[in-house]
């Protein structure tokens, strides 16, 4: 700009605004002296202009400039005391970010200078470091937000009918052959017809994307030339990771969101608004440290340190309003000017607490519940993070899902064949009503998955039972335990025939369980074709072929696993038995008679308190009845759907399930039996009340009614006969 006028401008919106005529400048610091605004060339490496803002109200710095257009590079320079042992920590050496910036050139490039003190010196970050940073730091862009949405509108999927997959925009497109390589990696990939057929195909509803905010890569993994992929380490809660933008511009994230809501599938982004990529107290000065440090982190009694529940070295501090709106602002924006669909909020433990205690009060809560525009959205916990009392699965207010832990490890742990979990693996396979059902929170407020980016990949869960993440540079000390996982005989890879088939079972096993309990499934992408990461259970720093989903050479074994899940996806979206929008009861609510769940044994006998309590019970059964419709749907139609009877077998040999007397006489028709290679039951002959199903080792069987004069054949009288759940208890007794 060869002519820079500077008007007063105005304090509201903060950021960066183009208006159609100039940019306003507003930038938020309670403790500043003074505020530089410092304006770019298209390199980002030369400084042209340096203005001094002029306005200051309401604690926030502002100025306009008439001649500023979009694509303007720019950042700040805050002017303050370096005080760590008060809390500041100004340095107007170091180039700060916009918190504020919609769009972010470059990135850090690691050097000692982007640090506020001088690295190495004997009083650590006490002494104050006069080096300049900007050539090394990344600078805000000024955007123009106007773009072409047509008719895009939100799906608004209901939550009952909601089925999630979970994503890494760059693992999930890096290696597929079908996406051009300038789109790998990148929004142009999930916007590109390979894959959106793929999901369509696959039946998912929404996906939800891992980290695409602009994070940091930690310099202790740029020393060991590795990157943060999964990007949990936000400098910028506005704006796309450049990394993610072939051709740099935000419209191309839009194109993606617009491509999807095309074929009705909502975007839910994974967001990191607990803590920043900033560090600990020894961490470098980018953005929100040096433009007012106290106003935007916790900090312990000596303000010198970071209070951190996050496990990052900080906190943000979400009991000042400024950074609670900022926080808000971004959601906003996302969603208004981005047209996501819902949020999953990162160890969302840390954003409610209040004084340092997690709060179903916390104004980080009550902003939300108010907000015409969040309160539309789907919002998703993590509910927990690494403080005291972090871990608050069921605790937060309803109409917020939660990633359900105790699903995770209940079904794990039942599926290995650990003693003692049938009551367990019973309420998760409900709902989990006994976390969720109170104040008025349906089924839905449970996520239920078996995997997600942390931790075990399904293959890996069935072939490890130790963490392996050598590759990480760690010494194998990080990653999740305990994973609950199970390796069927042999750690790690094998020729083993038998071994191999009984993990396909397991694989099996897990889909079959996740997308048939009520409550909103959660798979994690490439599960559904076998994908491992070589029992790496913490690959947030290999962005290469161990994260990298590869779509060729995958197993006939996994191909079909892959058409399996299809199938019970499709099957799930079909059949709204197993996505009811309320908590079963237990009793009978239809005209027939029929239970609207009922447990029962392999005896064919309903389940007991006894049964209950029986600590070597590995297998249970329950029939859904789908004529328990004393509910309407949306449409004003009786909620009503046919009736289904599942069985389960975690013992390692055959059991033999009477199928059930009720109180309605019903033909059953086998539709799955993960012992069988495809998953789908062979054996399409009717079975009778008092026939006994042989389901074999580790398997889950799924039967549907028939009504009489069905085309499928009686089941033949069986000779066996169906063991009690004490007899079974005494055989697994025996066999332990």
């Amino acid at each position: 700009m060869p002519s820079i006028r500077v008007w007063p401008g105005q304090p509201y919106p903060l950021g960066a605004t183009w208006d159609g005529r100039g940019v306003n400048f507003a930038l938020f610091s309670a403790h500043a002296e003074k505020v530089e605004l410092c304006l770019f060339d298209s390199s980002g490496q030369h400084e042209e202009d340096r203005i001094e803002m002029p306005e200051y109200t309401d604690e926030v710095w502002h100025c306009y400039l008439p001649e500023a257009r979009p694509g303007l590079l720019y950042g700040y320079r805050v002017h303050g005391p370096y005080e760590p042992s008060a809390g500041h920590r100004f340095n107007p050496n170091k180039l700060l970010l916009d918190p504020y910036a919609r769009a972010i050139s470059g990135h850090v490039r690691w050097n000692d200078v982007v640090y506020g003190f001088r690295v190495g010196s004997p009083r650590d970050d006490l002494a104050f470091d006069r080096r300049d940073s900007a050539r090394f730091v990344p600078k805000g862009r000024v955007v123009e937000n106007a773009f072409t949405w047509n008719n895009d509108r939100h799906p608004r999927t209901s939550w009952e009918e909601t089925i999630v997959l979970e994503m890494n925009v760059r693992g999930f497109s890096m290696r597929h052959p079908d996406v051009s390589e300038r789109d790998r990696g990148t929004f142009g990939a999930l916007a590109s017809p390979a894959v959106i057929d793929y999901l369509v195909d696959l039946g998912v509803t929404a996906v939800e994307l891992l980290p695409i905010h602009a994070a940091v890569n930690e310099r202790q993994l740029a020393d060991r030339d590795l990157t943060n992929m999964w990007g949990y380490n936000s400098i910028g809660f506005f704006a796309p990771d450049p990394r993610f933008l072939p051709a740099g511009s935000i419209n191309e994230f839009k194109t993606a969101v617009q491509r999807l809501h095309e074929v009705g599938i909502e975007v839910i982004l994974d967001v990191v608004y607990n803590h920043t990529g900033e560090g600990n107290h020894l961490g470098p000065t980018l953005s929100f440290r040096g433009i007012d440090n106290l106003s935007y982190y916790r900090l312990e009694n000596d303000r010198r340190l970071y209070h951190d529940v996050t496990g990052t070295g900080n906190t943000l501090n979400t009991d000042h309003p400024r950074v609670l709106q900022m926080i808000m602002d971004s959601l906003r924006y996302w969603v208004t000017d981005m047209h996501v669909d819902g949020f999953r909020f990162d160890l969302c433990t840390a954003l409610a607490r209040e004084n340092g205690d997690f709060s179903q009060g916390a104004a980080f809560f009550d902003a939300i519940r108010q907000d015409p525009e969040m309160s539309r959205v789907k919002l998703i916990a993590e509910p927990w993070d690494v403080g005291s009392y972090g871990y608050q699965v069921g605790n937060f207010p309803p109409g917020w899902a939660e990633w359900n832990g105790q699903y995770r490890d209940g079904v794990r742990r039942f599926w290995k064949g650990d003693r003692g979990m049938v009551a367990e693996m019973a309420s998760r396979l409900a709902g989990s009503s006994d976390v969720y059902g109170y104040r008025g929170r349906r089924p839905w407020a449970s996520i239920n998955f078996i995997t997600a980016h942390d931790g075990f990949t399904l293959q890996d869960l069935v072939t490890y039972e130790s963490k392996h993440n050598e590759a990480n540079g760690e010494g194998n000390r990080d990653g999740h335990e305990p994973n609950h996982s199970w390796n069927c005989g042999v750690e790690g890879p094998t020729d083993d025939a038998e071994i191999l088939a009984l993990r396909d079972r397991q694989k099996r096993n897990f889909v079959a369980t996740l997308l048939l309990s009520l409550g909103v499934p959660m798979l994690m992408a490439g599960d559904e074709f076998g994908r491992t990461q070589g029992g790496n259970n913490n690959a947030y720093c290999q962005d290469n072929d161990i994260s990298w989903l590869q779509w060729t050479n995958i197993r006939p074994e996994d191909e079909a696993l892959r058409r399996f899940v299809q199938y019970l996806v499709h099957f799930r979206r079909r059949h709204r038995v197993f996505s009811r929008p309320r908590f079963f009861r237990g009793e009978v609510v239809s005209e027939a008679g029929l239970k609207d769940i009922t447990w029962v044994t392999p005896a064919g006998e309903e389940a007991t308190s006894y049964d209950w309590g029986n600590p070597f019970g590995l297998s249970l059964g329950y029939v859904l009845g789908g004529a328990a419709g004393e509910f309407y749907t949306r449409g004003g139609q009786r909620d009503i759907d046919e009736s289904f009877f599942v069985m389960m077998n975690a013992y390692y040999g055959d059991l033999d399930f009477r199928i059930p007397r009720l109180a309605t006489p019903l033909l059953w028709e086998a539709l799955v039996d993960t012992a069988e290679p495809t998953g789908l039951a062979s054996d399409k002959r009717l079975w009778q009340p008092g026939d006994v199903y042989r389901l074999r080792p580790y398997a889950f069987a799924l039967f549907i009614n028939r009504a009489p004069g069905s085309r499928a054949k009686p089941a033949p009288v069986e000779q066996a006969t169906a063991p009690t759940s004490h007899e079974q208890g005494s055989r697994d007794a025996s066999a332990s």
